[in-house]
C-alpha cells in the first residue's frame, strides 16, 4: 500500500500542459497532475475529455496522430522528459497499455509477453523469472500460452496487454482504458490485479478511465478532466463521498449525468479552471 513517506515522493509530474492537434485543435488547457512513487492515480473523465490524450503526451505518442505539446512541462524523477522518444521512455521505466489492448494476433500469448523483454539485457534467467511472476498474477495467461493471441477474448487480450508491460520492467505503467469493453467480473479482476501488482511490486499507475465507480475504490488519488481541463482532484476516498462526483460521475441522481458545467455549484468552483 502507498504509505506516507511514498505519497511525498513525486515520481512524475505534470506541468501545465496544452496540446494541438493539426496545429489547431486545442485538446488539453493547461493540465497539471502529480503521480506519487508507488502510488495508483486514476485520471477520470468521460469519452473525449482528454484522458488518452494525456497518456500519449507522457509517453510522447502524440506525433503519430500529429499532435504535439505546446505549452508546460513533464517530468519523470525530477528531469524533462518532453522530448524523449517513447523508446528511451520504456528504458526509463515508463510503459503505457494502449487503449484497445493492441496484442500482436499472429503471435501466441507467450511471443506477445516476451516482446515486453525486449529492450531488457538482464540475462535469459531474469525474464524467464518474470515471465512467471506474470503468470502468477495472470493464471488464466499460463493456460493459454500457446494460444493465438487474436482468437482469445476480450479480458485475455487485455491480460496479455498488461503482462507484456510488467515484462519490461516498469517503474511506471501508464493504464488507458483497462475495463473497456469487459464485463463486469472481468473488471473487478483486472483491477485487483492491478492492486496486487501495485502492492507487491511497487509498480506506479496511473490509469486513465470512464467507470469512475470501479477506479476510485482502488485509486489513492483521482483527477477529473472536462473538456481537456482539469475539474476536480483529491484523494479517491474524497471524491467517492463528494457530492457532485456522486451525481455526475456515480450514476446517484434521478437527473442523470450532467456536466460540472451545468449546475450551479460549478461557480463556486470556477477556482478549478483557474
Amino acid at each position: 500500500m502507498l504509505d506516507a513517506a511514498e505519497t511525498q515522493e513525486t515520481l512524475l509530474e505534470v506541468n501545465n500542459i496544452e496540446v494541438i492537434y493539426n496545429h489547431v485543435i486545442l485538446v488539453l488547457k493547461g493540465v497539471s497532475l502529480n503521480v506519487p512513487k508507488g502510488g495508483i492515480t486514476a485520471l477520470l473523465g468521460g469519452n473525449g475529455a482528454g484522458k488518452t490524450t494525456t497518456l500519449k503526451a507522457i509517453s510522447n505518442l502524440l506525433h503519430s496522430e500529429r499532435g504535439e505539446v505546446t505549452k508546460g512541462s513533464i517530468e519523470f524523477r525530477g528531469e524533462n522528459v518532453a522530448e524523449s522518444n517513447p523508446a528511451a521512455l520504456v528504458q526509463r521505466g515508463v510503459i503505457q497499455v494502449m487503449e484497445g489492448r493492441r496484442c500482436f494476433e499472429h503471435l501466441t500469448v507467450e511471443e506477445n509477453l516476451l516482446t515486453g523483454a525486449y529492450t531488457r539485457s538482464d540475462g535469459k534467467g531474469a525474464i524467464a523469472d518474470d515471465l512467471e511472476m506474470v503468470y502468477k498474477y495472470f493464471p488464466r495467461l499460463r493456460e493459454r500460452r500457446k494460444s493465438q493471441a487474436g482468437y482469445t477474448s476480450g479480458g485475455e487480450q487485455q491480460m496479455v496487454a498488461m503482462g507484456r508491460a510488467l515484462m519490461s520492467r516498469p517503474e511506471c505503467i501508464l493504464l488507458d482504458e483497462p475495463s473497456m469493453g469487459l464485463a463486469p467480473q472481468l473488471v473487478e479482476q483486472i483491477f485487483e490485479i492491478v492492486k496486487s501488482v501495485n502492492e507487491n511490486e511497487g509498480v506506479t499507475f496511473l490509469l486513465a478511465e470512464q467507470n469512475t465507480n470501479v477506479a476510485l475504490r482502488y485509486a489513492h488519488y483521482g483527477y477529473i478532466l472536462e473538456s481537456g481541463r482539469v475539474v476536480m482532484d483529491g484523494p479517491a476516498a474524497e471524491l467517492r463521498e463528494n457530492p457532485d462526483v456522486k451525481e455526475f460521475y456515480l450514476g446517484m441522481s434521478d437527473d442523470g449525468r450532467k456536466s460540472f458545467r451545468d449546475v450551479r455549484s460549478y461557480r463556486r468552483r470556477k477556482r478549478w479552471l483557474a
